[in-house]
């Protein structure tokens, strides 16, 4: 079942997640529906709060990255072969040089701009049948990651901005969290039923 996703504004997306455990009620027909979702918009990653659920779980599939011509046939082969449920996921280490990577999100939606992140990270977490890894990844899967991984801290890509870009795009961001614009996929906007 394709969810609503939730559009910037919404104090869920501001939220630092909770943990769960295997009785969360329902979880294997959640993640079905959260892949379901993420898919029907486009999107490579997806994360609880997006749908309005604060609870630490992301999904990320970046078979989408794999056409990209610019990446090396091995890199290609990693992107298209990676699909993952990550859950009360934790970053242990993110190290590297800063590089730039033009992001956008699902609750954002007609909004991009470079990003800076770490390129290598460390992180452990749980998979759906509650099995703990801890790994290590780098390149676009690393930044992936991070993007959903900020979603179950409470941070948007566009917290990371500049102030300067910050108010370049308020108009747009204001817009979005009032339902003016035009998109393909559900969505549910915070301010949409509020009076001014």
């Amino acid at each position: 079942m394709i969810l609503p996703i939730v559009a910037y504004g919404d104090p869920v997306l501001k939220k630092k997640a909770v943990n769960i455990d295997q009785d969360y009620p329902k979880l294997n027909e959640l993640i079905q529906n959260m892949y379901e979702t993420m898919y029907g918009a486009y999107g490579v990653g997806l994360a609880a709060p997006q749908i309005g659920l604060a609870i630490r779980m992301f999904l990320v599939d970046t078979s989408p990255f794999a056409e990209d011509e610019s990446l090396s046939k091995e890199e290609q082969e990693q992107l298209k072969n990676f699909k993952k449920t990550f859950i009360n996921a934790q970053i242990l280490e993110e190290e590297g040089e800063e590089w730039a990577f033009n992001e956008g999100c699902l609750s954002i939606p007609d909004v991009r701009e470079d990003v800076f992140r770490r390129p290598n990270i460390k992180i452990q977490y749980q998979d759906e049948n509650f099995e703990t890894h801890i790994e290590e990844y780098d390149g676009l899967i690393a930044r992936v990651i991070q993007h959903e991984y900020d979603h179950i801290e409470g941070v948007l890509f566009t917290d990371k901005l500049s102030s300067f870009k910050k108010r370049l795009i308020k108009g747009r961001l204001t817009n979005i969290s009032k339902g003016k614009i035009k998109i393909d996929y559900k969505m549910r906007f915070p301010l949409m039923s509020k009076k001014r």
